[in-house]
């Protein structure tokens, strides 16, 4: 009898415990990994992967820099992301260890406590207003809880309109002009918890405040390169993105006064940082990044978050995200829930993709999938419900939670 007549040829018991060994268990600490945080497989940018706790346990304290164990390339531990492809195997080796939650004909994989979204996120579409001439272009919306109104930055003649969420216009300022304290090109609007509007402006590469009135407040200009996105933090701190410089900035000022305390910078080396949003309950931050300088039908995106100390918490891409549901996803929005999940806009399916807690990456549960054209920005109105700014027909559309 030959020896390759006499091979065994191996069980599905067998194979299945060859792959625990040699593709599901960390090869630093040896653990098996797990959907959990601790032990859950992470992509180093050299292709190699270790859990969770390994990269933290080797990353430097004060650069965050690590070095690769098997190869000693050196990267940063925000650098790193999920192994989905892990995840993935993960879930068919072990499919009892997960709850499976199809979604547009897929299934992935998830915990109990992954998919436990809140009940009154079933969302109802509710009315719309603005619409071209009323709004033109848009490109930034922020809700003020106190007054219940929300303020969009646009392209018109005076470029902030604050309107209630019934679609009436309260106020309109921010001249276009070249004085000191008018908007040329605004990017995007945050409104402080003391009811200023902040608006960044690239046309002169700076941040201006202004009160309800539309009187200026404050002009801040700090050598940046090109403001882009911002949000207030629960202190009253406004977080701003440069996206000519990769940075992420925190404003601190008395608003009230119109004097600037302090220009922070929390973080650079990001790629093209856009929207961001900071969570009210953890002061979590979470940065679009834009990978590639084209558009949603072709580009890609990344969403990092980083937790109220700056440690980097999870990171998905658009690819990561395509690994959950059937479609490319191009994140063009973001915000926090009063859950603290993280609710997106997505503009290549015209849709809004709520992808759970930070520490809980990733699910891709959609939430609104009909009648967005363009969807750039979202937030929560004080009552739940969800408010998207569409720039395809240049409006604001209310979606209530029932």
């Amino acid at each position: 009898m030959s020896a390759q007549a006499s091979t065994k040829t191996p069980t599905m018991t067998e194979l299945v415990d060859q792959t625990e060994n040699n593709l599901l268990e960390c090869k630093v600490c040896f653990e098996k990994y797990n959907q959990q945080k601790k032990h859950r497989p992470r992509n180093l940018p050299c292709g190699h992967v270790m859990c969770f706790e390994c990269v933290m346990s080797m990353t430097h304290p004060r650069n965050f820099k690590l070095e690769c164990p098997f190869c000693r390339r050196a990267c940063k531990s925000s650098e790193t992301s999920d192994c989905l492809p892990l995840l993935h195997l993960m879930e068919i080796v072990s499919p009892s260890s997960a709850a499976h939650v199809p979604i547009s004909g897929r299934t992935i994989a998830r915990t109990t406590e992954d998919v436990a979204l809140p009940a009154s996120w079933v969302l109802t579409f509710s009315r719309s207003f603005g619409g071209w001439g009323t709004l033109i272009n848009p490109t930034g919306m922020a809700v003020c809880q106190r007054s219940g109104c929300a303020a969009v930055a646009h392209d018109g003649k005076k470029r902030i309109k604050l309107f209630t969420f019934t679609g009436d216009c309260l106020q309109q300022f921010g001249e276009r002009g070249q004085a000191e304290n008018d908007i040329r090109y605004p990017n995007d609007v945050t409104i402080t918890l003391d009811s200023h509007v902040v608006v960044t402006d690239s046309g002169d590469c700076s941040v201006k405040v202004f009160d309800f009135t539309g009187r200026g407040k404050l002009a801040i200009r700090e050598s940046f390169c090109l403001p882009w996105g911002l949000d207030t933090t629960p202190q009253n701190d406004v977080i701003m993105t440069d996206s000519g410089t990769g940075s992420l900035y925190c404003l601190t000022a008395d608003f009230k006064r119109g004097e600037l305390k302090d220009v922070r910078k929390l973080y650079s080396d990001l790629c093209n940082p856009r929207k961001v949003a900071v969570s009210q309950t953890s002061g979590a931050i979470a940065v679009i990044e834009h990978l590639t300088a084209k558009g949603p039908s072709c580009g890609s995106t990344r969403l990092k978050v980083f937790s109220a100390d700056m440690q980097i918490i999870s990171q998905v891409d658009s690819f990561g995200l395509s690994l959950f549901f059937p479609s490319r996803v191009y994140v063009s929005g973001v915000t926090f829930s009063r859950e603290g999940h993280i609710v997106v806009t997505d503009a290549f399916n015209q849709a809004v993709f709520c992808l759970g807690k930070p520490e809980e990456f990733t699910i891709c549960k959609p939430i609104v999938t009909q009648g967005l054209s363009y969807p750039l920005a979202l937030a929560f109105a004080g009552d739940n419900s969800l408010i998207v700014l569409d720039g395809g027909d240049h409006s604001l559309k209310v979606y209530t939670a029932s």
